[in-house]
């Protein structure tokens, strides 16, 4: 790698407020505010809308579309295309 060109690469918290979830990983992400974490050290944070925490296809809540019975009934309203 040459130096000088690449951003520093160090400790950061993702912080998932609506799930209440933090981790603790490596990264090139940069911010002003900080957290303690549990090892004793102050780490920048960065809060997220959504992580694996809160996410509906993780955490099983996400819901089916009926997707057969919309193009069905797309079809009889409209007809097919190109059924002339």
């Amino acid at each position: 790698m040459k130096p000088g060109i690449h951003p520093p690469y160090g400790p950061v918290v993702f912080r998932d407020r609506a799930a209440d979830y933090a981790f603790l990983t490596r990264s090139t992400a940069t911010s002003d505010k900080t957290v303690e974490w549990e090892d004793g050290n102050t780490y920048p944070v960065i809060d997220v809308e959504i992580s694996s925490a809160s996410h509906p296809f993780y955490t099983g809540t996400a819901r089916v579309l009926d997707t057969a019975g919309r193009v069905e009934r797309f079809e009889r309203r409209y007809g097919k295309r190109g059924a002339r």
